[in-house]
């Protein structure tokens, strides 16, 4: 298959025209949002839909999100829509906020992963509203990555990864948040954070009150437990080479790193320190990376998968600081501890 190319800010209308046309006709489109890039289909059609999970090697009990690009095509997607629901869309759409609630008979099976609700979101991108408009269908994308590789922030990052598996990819430049969108069930009456990401818990429970966390946010999954949101059942966002978390204080962290960096240098691998500007001093004669600021974790979302993927066949092993699970730290660490497959020192 031959992948068309087009630039969002030299081509824009014939980039979302055709990827429109190439959605409704059953194709896949890659396109930029304010999160990561996405992997489109038209998500009211189950066939295509299939095609998401072939080009990624995605197993499909895996859900993916409806993206929509007016507030009232929700209607049509969920049984109903409940309050707390309109509260959250008020505040937070467009935007990174991704809800889940029961599905309606217009959305395939093949969407939710044989689950009866359905995730969806308005994104907060320019492009990727006016590719939703040209298809004028509901989008099911996930990342448009390889499943379990770090998720694309750039477009060069999709061609690494999607080059000849799709048809088009719209290249909307670096994404300004860099994790996926939060992702909260509407079910049971509550609010419950199953993803973490730019919408934090503390911005929600400004608008609605309490919110509960998912203990699968920052653990694995409990054997048979089904998969209610994306990024949830399996190991995500890992790069080639081996990821470990390393906790605790600052001073006794950076020692872990240090002695965990020296002994695999020592078995010949090669390593590298995921480190930030409050932390270079601990590194000194280290091969390390400044990839933000612990004060301001937004900066670490933004750059993550990016390093991640700069350090393919440059490093065996990769070695990074824990941050305090507040705020972007959680998002943060959602996806640094799957990377990791929840390995820490």
């Amino acid at each position: 298959m031959e992948t068309r190319y087009f630039n969002a800010v030299k081509q824009p209308e014939a980039g979302t025209k055709l990827g429109g046309s190439v959605i409704r006709s059953g194709g896949l489109v890659a396109f930029p949002t304010e999160t990561v890039y996405g992997l489109g289909a038209n998500g009211l059609d189950g066939e295509a839909v299939n095609k998401i999970f072939e080009a990624k090697g995605r197993p499909n009990d895996n859900p993916l999100i409806l993206h929509i690009a007016k507030k009232s095509d929700l209607k049509e997607l969920w049984k109903s829509v409940p309050e707390r629901a309109r509260l959250l869309m008020d505040e937070f759409w467009p935007g990174p906020l991704t809800m889940v609630y029961l599905k309606s008979s217009r959305v395939p099976e093949e969407v939710t992963g044989g689950l009866d609700t359905v995730a969806v979101r308005m994104p907060d991108n320019r492009t990727a509203l006016a590719l939703i408009r040209a298809a004028g269908v509901p989008i099911a994308a996930p990342s448009a990555n390889l499943s379990g590789k770090p998720s694309p922030t750039t477009a060069d990052h999709v061609k690494a990864d999607m080059n000849g598996r799709i048809d088009v990819i719209i290249d909307g430049g670096p994404c300004n948040i860099g994790v996926e969108s939060t992702v909260v069930s509407l079910m049971g009456g509550a609010v419950t954070i199953l993803r973490p990401g730019g919408i934090t818990r503390e911005m929600l429970e400004a608008v609605i009150g309490p919110v509960n966390l998912s203990p699968a946010v920052l653990a694995p999954l409990k054997q048979g437990e089904a998969a209610a949101s994306p990024g949830m059942k399996y190991r995500h966002y890992a790069p080639d080479a081996q990821v470990i978390v390393g906790t605790g204080s600052l001073p006794d962290m950076a020692a872990k790193l240090i002695a965990e960096y020296d002994r695999r240098e020592a078995e010949g691998l090669a390593c590298i320190i995921f480190a930030t500007e409050e932390t270079r001093c601990f590194y000194r004669g280290k091969r390390y990376v400044i990839i933000g600021e612990r004060k301001n974790p937004l900066t670490l979302c933004e750059s993550l998968f990016a390093q991640f993927r700069a350090q393919e066949g440059k490093a065996d092993v990769i070695l990074c600081e824990a941050l305090p699970e507040t705020d972007m730290g959680l998002a943060y660490m959602n996806r640094l501890l799957r990377s990791a497959g929840f390995k820490t020192i």
